[in-house]
């Protein structure tokens, strides 16, 4: 009998197994789960502070943090563009301030739509000199992230003086611009009103759901609509088409891209600078939407925070919109009623660590879930015997809960096989 006939099972070689996807059924399942620890969560911190109550469900609680979530998941689905197709962004934050500081300067020139443009335009730019430095000169692609935010800061600083400085009558300074007018936003007549009924008869998860449904459809944005869309378009695009089957080619293995015929450079270039633009569009909206005016450091590292969605995400559209939707909601959490709304934050996020602990002890993961049952005690504790947190803690309520997420969420990432790696031209024939 052959050696390879008495060769037992276990010996054979054992590929990896693949990271699990979520399904669709099990994300349902997972919104349905979060909507219930919200409604508890609100039930439990109505009773010390009704206020909290308030500002943790209400429809004006989720108009803010989606408003807070467009910049950063536009940001980060710039990155998502860049990435798949083998090229570190860094540099997102950067395009984000062009996209802020042209989008406001068109804006008030002539109108919102136009400024819309210009900052996208702007952004664009700033990925098409990421594109030469990466991919045609083979510039490390940290370094010319890190140049690129160094680069937008200082030229749109001295632009600012220039341009800004001189209409003080209209409302402008060497730091800021100016009024830009309004973008449009819209209303679902009747859903709305009939959702905010439901909400001000404080039932149990009835009025929670009705609050964050009227947040979703009160007075949005058509530049949110504008995001939505262009989330969906992204998954069509990338995971339907030959042309985003060739463009992620790259950013696995852009040799044997090359050997099929794929033009690497180009699908390169295209991919940086779509995500210069979607970086820029970010920008606009935190100029135009968010304040109607350029404020000299009003990004405040969203596009950094944009990566860490993206990260989230798994390098995938709905990942990163739901990371996206996280961080949205804890910014405008500390926003909105400052100590006291983070304070409640507190009791959920020890909920939420104990049923994590449940989960690894069911699966046998014993150290894991004594270390997150001994956060979320300490949470419990904290929660218990104050009555707020500091301001020096609610001001960093989005970066604390931003490398909380990454760091739970590490052990599942998946990126894409070249990124970041050097690619000349020629290698695949």
């Amino acid at each position: 009998m052959s050696a390879t006939a008495t060769t037992p099972k276990s010996a054979t070689s054992v590929r990896p197994e693949a990271p699990r996807r979520l399904t669709f059924a099990k994300v349902l399942l997972l919104v349905a789960g979060a909507l219930v620890l919200l409604s508890v969560v609100s039930a439990l911190v109505s009773a010390k502070d009704q206020n909290a109550f308030y500002s943790i469900t209400s429809s004006g609680q989720v108009a803010a943090a989606l408003s807070m979530a467009v910049p950063i998941g536009l940001a980060g689905l710039g990155g998502l563009w860049a990435e798949r197709a083998g090229v570190v962004n860094i540099g997102l934050e950067g395009m984000m301030i062009l996209g802020t500081f042209f989008g406001a300067w068109a804006g008030y020139q002539t109108s919102p739509w136009v400024g819309v443009l210009a900052g996208v335009l702007g952004g664009a730019v700033g990925g098409l000199v990421h594109a030469i430095a990466t991919v045609t000169f083979g510039v490390d692609h940290i370094i010319s992230g890190v140049a690129i935010n160094i680069l937008a800061l200082g030229a749109t600083s001295y632009l600012a003086k220039r341009w800004f400085g001189p209409l003080e009558a209209e409302g402008g300074s060497p730091r800021q611009s100016p009024k830009v007018d309004d973008i449009q936003d819209f209303t679902v007549p009747g859903l709305s009103d009939w959702l905010a009924d439901v909400e001000k008869h404080h039932w149990f998860f009835v009025s929670d759901v009705a609050g964050l449904l009227g947040g979703l459809v009160t007075d949005i944005s058509a530049l949110t609509l504008v995001a939505i869309a262009l989330f969906v378009g992204t998954f069509f695009v990338l995971w339907k088409t030959s042309f985003g089957l060739r463009l992620r080619s790259c950013g696995e293995n852009p040799t044997a891209a090359e050997s099929l015929g794929v033009n690497v450079y180009l699908y390169k270039y295209a991919a940086v600078v779509t995500s210069g633009a979607l970086a820029g569009l970010g920008g606009v909206f935190l100029a135009m939407v968010r304040s109607h005016i350029y404020n000299e450091g009003q990004t405040g590292g969203r596009g950094f925070i944009g990566l860490a969605a993206m990260l989230f995400g798994n390098w995938r559209p709905g990942g990163l919109a739901m990371g996206a939707g996280l961080f949205g909601y804890t910014d405008a959490l500390q926003l909105r009623n400052g100590g006291p709304t983070v304070h409640a934050l507190l009791l959920l996020a020890a909920i939420g660590l104990a049923l994590f602990a449940a989960w690894k002890v069911y699966r046998k993961a014993m150290v894991a879930a004594a270390v997150n049952a001994g956060v979320a005690a300490v949470l419990v504790v904290w929660y218990a015997f104050t009555d707020t947190v500091p301001n020096e803690l609610v001001s960093a309520t989005p970066y604390l809960v931003t490398l909380l997420v990454m760091a739970l969420a590490a052990q599942r990432l998946r990126m894409p096989k070249a990124i970041g790696r050097p690619y000349r031209k020629g290698q695949g024939k």
